[in-house]
């Protein structure tokens, strides 16, 4: 399906809930031999428009995929059980559970300083484990992704009328 502001907005919205529920998306490449490469990724950040950017620091599948073929599809579930929970006890999901975005990767490039601070608030609140030194505190490559389809996630009847006015 094609893009438009009204549907970018509520994509980011299943974003945002699905990287609270889970910390990462999935993205999707084609290895040489076509056969598929799927990577998590924490960093993927969506801009307002139709565009995002990811951190491309400890991938190594996914950056060598790119060379030859640009295309990618990225999913982002909502995988917290108490929206489960809810959809169940409703019968039905209230706000999609996920979301395909499918588009193109441009070439790897060095990050703008607005784009790692975007990224930095993102994960402000961890500054003070190991961790975020070991991950997040020396970022320097991003690569954009211009998306321009989308498909919803279906899970059967819960997502049934998701959508009808």
């Amino acid at each position: 399906m094609e893009l438009n502001e009204k549907q970018w907005a509520q994509i980011r919205m299943i974003f945002q809930d699905a990287f609270n529920s889970s910390f990462h998306f999935a993205i999707a490449t084609l290895n040489r031999d076509g056969s598929p490469h799927v990577t998590p990724i924490g960093s993927l950040m969506l801009l307002d428009d139709r565009k995002g950017f990811y951190f491309e620091e400890y991938v190594t599948n996914l950056s060598r995929n790119l060379e030859h073929n640009k295309r990618v599809c990225v999913m982002a579930v909502n995988t917290g059980k108490w929206a489960m929970l809810k959809s169940f006890f409703l019968g039905k999901f209230i706000a999609p559970p996920g979301v395909r975005l499918m588009g193109t990767a441009t070439d790897r490039r060095e990050a703008t300083p607005q784009e790692r601070e975007l990224f930095q608030q993102r994960v402000k609140n961890y500054r003070m484990f190991k961790g975020y030194e070991r991950l997040w505190s020396k970022l320097k490559y991003v690569r954009e992704i211009h998306f321009d389809a989308y498909e919803p996630i279906r899970i059967g009847a819960l997502t049934r009328d998701l959508g009808k006015e």
